[in-house]
């Protein structure tokens, strides 16, 4: 396994270079919400930013804003970060938002109101093959119902998302069905099926471990990393469904070797921290189906209904996925782990979204530091870099497993 073992032939990339990854990265279509709210005369302009500045400048202008912070996201085309205001904040607290360097909109619904349409989602539409997030570049909700929601459970989720009231949440309707992505980076195999391998870490007690999905680490207590190969790990902690979908899997070998990187296929990626998501980032997922894919990051505190029950807190994107994908690390192009794969509808061929479990909520429940000497853990600054965003990601001539 490549994450244990890095073959010579291998060229590492160190963390915060360029990643030549192939073809055009996805770009976000401009947001549909209200305009930028007009500074006052000779308030300073948005500043350029790289997102994984932007990540940083989000945290610092919320805290400015206080209860008036209505979410932001990045934008990838102006390379600005925007910064929603809710309805009846002071005039003070946006203005020290733009002198920070954040692009500032009045926007019409506050955090709480959202994640209080979130949570009447929650309680009177969880229905199997459905999923919502907050979207702050909509200032809305992002519903979503998968093909199999139809007759009475389609009107009962259309019902409750009008009640929520003009101008609160969108109903969008996918294609495929909302899925994990079991099917058995690298590919690990337990109980049957075949998952991919997130990120290695050390865990609490010092001994070298990684993270997958939960959903996997329930399925299976032991994991290899070859299809009837001898089990090299023992799950520790697992959760799925509910707060989340990871799982921490010790190495039997305590002297394993489990370096910070991601496979690529023909060469690494070092990963030097774990950072949050935010909307508008680029981002790519690496899986032992089908390799290297990437996209953007699209909604927040996510719910997802899987048949096998309601997982809350991911993060969703328009990043492809199949099964056997599972567990497999989402990350920036400068070396920040930023999640792990759960499910989603679609795949790699027509499209389609997917959701992740953030890192830095899985390792903060687990105990575990990111990296194999535990150097690096927690959340960090920020997300990819978009000197060069444009340049994005394919599959990177990854081989394509059966599934």
């Amino acid at each position: 396994m490549s994450h244990q073992r890095m073959p010579k032939r291998k060229a590492a990339i160190a963390a915060g270079g360029v990643l030549a990854l192939g073809a055009a990265a996805l770009l976000l279509p401009n947001a549909g919400a209200s305009q930028d709210a007009a500074p006052q005369a000779g308030a300073a302009a948005p500043r350029t930013l790289k997102a994984a500045d932007a990540t940083d400048l989000a945290g610092r202008a919320a805290g400015l804003l206080g209860e008036s912070f209505a979410g932001s996201y990045y934008d990838a085309d102006e390379q600005r970060l925007v910064v929603n205001v809710a309805p009846g904040a002071d005039r003070g607290a946006a203005d020290r938002a733009r002198r920070a360097g954040a692009a500032v909109r009045e926007v019409g619904n506050s955090i709480a109101e959202l994640r209080g349409g979130a949570r009447t989602l929650t309680s009177e539409a969880s229905i199997p093959g459905t999923s919502w997030a907050i979207d702050p570049r909509t200032n809305k909700i992002l519903v979503t119902a998968d093909s199999t929601v139809t007759g009475d459970r389609w009107d009962r989720l259309e019902s409750t998302v009008e009640r929520l009231g003009p101008g609160m949440a969108t109903l969008t309707k996918s294609a495929g069905a909302f899925t994990t992505f079991a099917s058995g980076g690298d590919a690990i195999f337990g109980g049957g099926a075949r998952c991919s391998l997130g990120f290695n870490v050390t865990a609490g007690d010092g001994a070298p471990a990684f993270l997958t999905a939960g959903h996997c680490g329930v399925g299976a207590a032991r994991w290899s990393d070859a299809q009837g190969g001898r089990p090299i790990g023992t799950v520790d902690q697992a959760v799925f469904p509910g707060a989340g979908d990871f799982a921490l899997v010790t190495y039997d070998d305590p002297a394993a070797d489990a370096p910070g990187e991601v496979d690529l296929g023909d060469q690494t990626l070092a990963i030097g921290a774990a950072a949050e998501a935010t909307v508008g980032q680029e981002v790519f997922r690496m899986g032992s189906t089908t390799g290297l894919s990437d996209g953007r990051v699209l909604g927040l505190e996510a719910t997802v209904n899987y048949p096998e029950g309601t997982v809350s807190g991911l993060v969703q994107t328009d990043v492809c996925a199949e099964p056997g994908d599972s567990g497999g690390p989402l990350f920036t192009r400068d070396g920040l782990a930023i999640g792990l794969t759960s499910g989603g509808s679609g795949d790699c061929t027509a499209g389609g979204q997917t959701f992740f479990q953030p890192v830095t909520t899985a390792l903060e429940a687990v105990g575990a530091a990111l990296g194999a000497d535990g150097a690096a853990s927690g959340t960090g600054t920020g997300a990819d870099g978009t000197g060069d965003a444009r340049q994005g990601a394919g599959r990177h001539g990854v081989p394509r497993a059966g599934h």
